[in-house]
C-alpha cells in the first residue's frame, strides 16, 4: 500500500500577537524541512481494534493520528472508514522526536487525513481537512495545506504561503520533553508581550533567510526565554534558533 510521507516543520519565528479566549494568537513562519520525516502507510491486522503501529510514547487516545481519526469520523459518518480501521493498522516510522518543536504529532495527523481521503475516495478539499486537522491541533492545518513555507496566524487555522526558497537546517533535538502548554502558561504569566499588528505584518513581509541573518534568536521567537525559564535544564544555544515550543534547535546548514 502506498506510503506517505510526513514533513517536520521549523519556526523562522514565532510572535504573540494576543489572546482568543484561552488561546494565544500567533504571526508565524512554518517552514518544512524536507530531511526529516515520519512515513505512514496500512497494514493488514487481524483484530477489529484500532491500532497504531510505531515508536509513540502515549496513550492511544491522546494520540494524534487516533483523534484525527475519531474527527474525520465524526465529520463523515462515512462506513467505509470505519471498515478501513477495522480491517488495517496504521503504520508510522516515526523519526521525528516527540514534543520537540517540529511538529511531528500535528503532521502524522494531517498525513492521516490525507492517507484516508485517497485511499477512501472521500472528495473531501483541502479547506474541510484543514478544518478538520484544527480540531485535533493547532499546526495541523499547516500540514494538511502542504506548502513548504508559509505564514501562520490566528491560533494557527490561518494559513498563508510564502514563496521562497526551502533553506536546508541542520537540527539538534535535546533530550527533554516539553510541555507546549506549560511553556505558554510560563510565557503568559511571566513574559506576556504581544507584537502589534503592523510587526507581525512587517515579518510575514521577509523572508526567512532575512530574519534568521538579522533576528537573534530570542528574539525571534516569544517562547524561547519561557521555555528556558519553565525548563531549567535546557541550556541556550548560541547561534541557533529555536523552534516552538522545543526542545529542537535549528541553524542553516554549512555547506
Amino acid at each position: 500500500m502506498k506510503r506517505y510521507k510526513a514533513f517536520a516543520k521549523v519556526n523562522i519565528f514565532l510572535k504573540i500577537t494576543g489572546m482568543r479566549g484561552d488561546y494565544h494568537t500567533i504571526s508565524s513562519r512554518f517552514m518544512r524541512v524536507s530531511s526529516l520525516f515520519d512515513t505512514l502507510w496500512f497494514e493488514p491486522k487481524p483484530t477489529p481494534e484500532f491500532e497504531i503501529r510505531g515508536n509513540f510514547d502515549c496513550e492511544l487516545h491522546s494520540n494524534t493520528i487516533y483523534k484525527a481519526y475519531k474527527y474525520l469520523l465524526a465529520y463523515t459518518r462515512s462506513n467505509s472508514l470505519s471498515t478501513l480501521m477495522e480491517e488495517n493498522a496504521v503504520c508510522v516510522d516515526k523519526q521525528i522526536p516527540s514534543y520537540a518543536g517540529l511538529g511531528g504529532g500535528s503532521s502524522d495527523a494531517a498525513t492521516y487525513l490525507h492517507l484516508c481521503n485517497d485511499t477512501l475516495h472521500l472528495g473531501l478539499s483541502i479547506q474541510e481537512l484543514s478544518e478538520i486537522g484544527s480540531s485535533v491541533g493547532a499546526d495541523v492545518p499547516f500540514f494538511v495545506y502542504g506548502y513548504e513555507s508559509a505564514n501562520v496566524s490566528g491560533i494557527g487555522e490561518i494559513v498563508q504561503p510564502y514563496s521562497e526558497k526551502l533553506i536546508d537546517f541542520e537540527i539538534i533535538t535535546p533530550p527533554i520533553q516539553i510541555s507546549t502548554p506549560a511553556v505558554y502558561r510560563y510565557y503568559r504569566e511571566s513574559l506576556y508581550n504581544p507584537i502589534s499588528e503592523d510587526k507581525g505584518s512587517q515579518l510575514e513581509a521577509t523572508s526567512s533567510l532575512d530574519i534568521l541573518a538579522s533576528m537573534e534568536s530570542t528574539e525571534a521567537n516569544d517562547l524561547y526565554k519561557a521555555a528556558l525559564g519553565c525548563y531549567p535544564e535546557l541550556v541556550e544555544k548560541e547561534g541557533w534558533f529555536f523552534s516552538g515550543s522545543g526542545s529542537s534547535f535549528f541553524r542553516i546548514k554549512e555547506r
